[in-house]
């Protein structure tokens, strides 16, 4: 019996979160460039989304590029943003087919003009699908949102729109990228390193961690279907005891 077949489909994870890590080792092990890891990492990309897709996840994220990946080489950022624009253009007709809804956070201001407009038509032609939403974490810092929503709620108060001893967690979630979104229930993180590396950190107060080997490139719907799998046999007690729960 796989994987998929144990699952409890009534018990499935409603957010997802992946930090997709390793593109550049698995490259550098096969003795190529790692713009060619990035290439291949977009393959484990559309196998988890369709897996996603298939077992009715309602929500997928993806750090897909961080804003301290701005600091790597200028040809290896300008390839990655040529790959997501290609990439986007390509699977386009695929998310439409899916149902799936594009989504993306972070300063998205900070990509290319034209990484940008085609990222916003995707987002834009998507916007009518009501299956998986699918948010990619571009040029995203999860310190950097912090404070966005810190200085946000401070001109609210600063204008008389909101009174400082009226603050509470709603409020503060509703003034981060992520303000639409419930948050991730699973975080899964490729290729052994054991880090969050700046991502969702208030969004995962919560989450299950799910760390593997794994090299993004090599990463499958299996491997996806043992992730969840593993998450369901989890006891989340969101600082209860176990009799609480029973």
């Amino acid at each position: 019996m796989g994987y998929k077949d144990q699952i409890d489909l009534l018990k499935l994870p409603l957010h997802i979160a992946i930090i997709m890590d390793g593109n550049g080792r698995w490259a550098k092990d096969k003795g190529k460039l790692r713009v060619f890891g990035h290439h291949s990492g977009v393959v484990s990309v559309r196998d988890i989304v369709e897996a996603s897709v298939e077992l009715g996840i309602e929500y997928l994220t993806l750090y897909t590029f961080s804003a301290e990946n701005w600091n790597r080489p200028k040809l290896e950022v300008m390839a990655i943003m040529e790959l997501l624009v290609s990439t986007i253009d390509k699977e386009i007709n695929t998310f439409m087919k899916n149902n799936v809804r594009l989504n993306a956070i972070g300063d998205l201001e900070m990509l290319p003009d034209k990484c940008r407009v085609e990222l916003e038509n995707a987002i834009k032609k998507t916007s009518v699908n009501t299956g998986l939403v699918l948010t990619l974490a571009l040029s995203y810092s999860s310190r950097r949102e912090i404070l966005r929503a810190v200085r946000s709620i401070a001109v609210q108060v600063k204008a008389g729109e909101l009174r400082s001893e009226d603050i509470n967690e709603e409020i503060f979630e509703n003034n981060l990228f992520t303000k639409d979104m419930p948050n991730p229930e699973l975080l899964i993180r490729t290729s052994g390193e054991y880090r969050i590396s700046n991502y969702l950190l208030w969004q995962i107060a919560y989450a299950e961690l799910y760390f593997t080997s794994k090299l993004w490139p090599d990463f499958r719907r299996e491997d996806l279907f043992e992730a969840i799998l593993d998450y369901q046999k989890r006891e989340r007690r969101f600082g209860m005891t176990s009799e609480q729960l029973n």
